[in-house]
């Protein structure tokens, strides 16, 4: 084996001392779920919040739902967080022995939202004056000292999950960490896509989108396009696929069933349709609509994926698009699907 920065010139892919993953080139994710919830117990249980009238604390999280996970591809971090926390508060008035208690919610923990905008919803158990005091100071005094732990989880999560998920590569060395700018999608990670609340909503997108006005005859077109992504096949397929990796470029939650007659929804229901074929790695067909097309009118997607030696083919034929809506569709492919997944996730760039 030829020693690091020895090796012959000729060789298409960059040396890596443990041979894996050159380049950084492949989607690597790491589960973050249960650090998570640990982190979230630590930097809220038995937080205290107090002013001149009285003192609170956060006794217990009793709920800690959904998940987070930190990615890499090509050197790019990406981190995914949805959380879902509800948990219990007492308190007390000054010059006064009682207790008072309640619980709150912070329904909205993602990635969506700066930590300043993360909102505490707070509830307390009896309705005196006393109790409605007590819960003012929880909900004014503790919410932006809530929102600064949950700063602080975030800020934790980036750190630790940052380590080792970059690959060491010849410019940096035998280094586990690369420079780069940690990259804050705008989006939400479901890796439960096929629980039952999932599958519910997706059954209530397509429902609505076949109601009345059917067999009407419309005007339509056919449209053909190609084109070229630096990665490979799997990882395109996957990009295509994945409800994580397509809410990361789509910007919104994805719901998907990858499989036959598996549904999907994208952009909040603005685009859903089913899975008719699969061949992993090779082609997709799906029957697809676009929400303001007209009611039960659906067009058929076929993408074919060819791997070559430096690239992924992608060849896309669509039957089926009202004529009124060929040229927002052609353009909603390109700038939409095709550049923003060459954008997020690097298959843009040249490997070779």
């Amino acid at each position: 084996m030829a020693k690091w920065g020895e090796g012959d010139p000729r060789w298409i892919v960059e040396e890596r001392p443990d041979a894996t993953n050159v380049n950084n080139w492949h989607w690597v994710e790491k589960n973050a779920s249960g650090w998570s919830k640990d982190k979230l117990k630590e930097l809220l249980v038995g937080l205290k919040i107090t002013d001149d009238q009285g003192e609170c604390e956060i006794a217990e999280l009793s709920k800690i739902e959904g998940e987070a996970s930190a990615n890499n591809r090509k050197a790019k971090l990406i981190f995914f967080y949805e959380w879902e926390v509800t948990g219990e508060w007492k308190g007390s008035l000054k010059d006064g022995d009682k207790i008072y208690k309640g619980k709150f919610e912070v329904p909205n923990l993602s990635e969506e939202n700066d930590p300043e905008d993360i909102e505490v919803t707070v509830t307390c158990e009896k309705s005196t004056d006393e109790a409605y005091t007590c819960k003012e100071i929880f909900r004014k005094v503790g919410t932006p000292i809530i929102q600064q732990q949950i700063a602080k989880y975030i800020k934790d999560l980036r750190e630790e999950y940052s380590q080792g998920i970059v690959l060491p590569t010849r410019t940096t060395g035998g280094s586990t960490l690369i420079n780069t700018s940690y990259s804050m999608l705008k989006c939400s990670f479901i890796n439960n896509i096929f629980q039952n609340a999932a599958k519910k909503e997706l059954n209530k997108v397509i429902t609505s989108s076949e109601k009345s006005n059917a067999g009407v005859k419309i005007r339509t077109k056919i449209l053909k396009s190609k084109e070229e992504f630096k990665c490979n096949a799997s990882d395109l397929y996957r990009a295509l696929t994945d409800p994580g990796m397509v809410s990361a470029f789509t910007g919104s939650t994805a719901l998907l069933e990858p499989e036959t007659g598996g549904k999907f929804s994208l952009n909040g229901g603005n685009i859903c349709g089913e899975f008719i074929e699969l061949v992993p790695n090779k082609k997709l067909v799906q029957k697809w609509r676009v929400k303001s097309w007209p009611e039960e009118h659906y067009s058929t997607v076929t993408i074919e994926l060819s791997e070559t030696e430096d690239c992924t083919r992608l060849n896309l034929h669509q039957v089926g698009i009202p004529e009124s809506e060929f040229e927002r569709t052609q353009c909603g492919w390109q700038n939409h699907f095709w550049e923003r997944i060459k954008q997020v996730f690097g298959f843009g760039a040249r490997l070779f």
